[in-house]
């Protein structure tokens, strides 16, 4: 019996051709637009793997895949994205995600992570270049988000939701009761830690986190 495949992705034409791909050895039970639609298609059919892109309107494929581990665990999770920071390949598995798969190159990569992700093995698309490479080093069966790092401290997190709702320095030191170097230091580290390079980077891994919201 064929494994069932649900998908996620607001570009129609991306859509058909996902479908077309994993109709060739799997059952594709439905289609949805965005990360809602999803939500309420999976409680219905109850698909063996959910494939869904990061980026969706009206609810993110992060959010997506953390509220359905809580309503359909059962169901496999894999990306199929053209976001390839490693902010985002942490959020991603942090909320579940058994497979990572470039846009780019689904069409050589998909059906290999689906068929891992329902062996419960991981899988990180080589476009992700060197968190891809670290990758080899772990278990198949440990879960990606301990390589990306990203287990921040309760101060860390502080920083970072300030960072993300637009205070400035002084302000932060102010909040905090730390000096402003101290400041200066938190966010350079998250930024290294994170591999990210710009505040609006820090500010969208903060929502993608839920750490602020959109």
């Amino acid at each position: 019996m064929s494994k069932t495949i649900l998908i996620a992705d607001d570009h129609a034409l991306m859509l058909e051709g996902l479908s077309r791909l994993l109709s060739t050895e799997f059952e594709v039970v439905g289609t949805a637009p965005n990360g809602r639609i999803l939500l309420e298609e999976a409680q219905k059919v109850k698909p063996d793997v959910v494939v869904l892109d990061v980026g969706m309107p009206e609810l993110n494929g992060i959010e997506t895949a953390n509220r359905l581990g809580k309503v359909l665990p059962s169901a496999k999770v894999v990306f199929v994205t053209q976001q390839l920071a490693p902010a985002y390949l942490h959020a991603a598995f942090a909320a579940g995600a058994k497979g990572y798969v470039s846009k780019q190159s689904a069409s050589s990569e998909l059906i290999s992570a689906i068929k891992l992700a329902l062996e419960d093995r991981y899988y990180v698309t080589p476009h992700a270049g060197t968190e891809a490479a670290a990758l080899a080093s772990l278990n198949p069966k440990q879960n990606p988000a301990e390589l990306f790092g990203a287990k921040l401290t309760p101060r860390q997190r502080e920083v970072l939701q300030l960072v993300a709702e637009g205070k400035s320095t002084k302000q932060i030191s102010a909040s905090l009761g730390i000096s402003a170097k101290t400041v200066e230091f938190h966010r350079n580290s998250l930024m290294d830690e994170l591999g990210l390079r710009s505040i609006a980077e820090l500010t969208r891994f903060a929502v993608s986190q839920g750490i602020v919201s959109s």
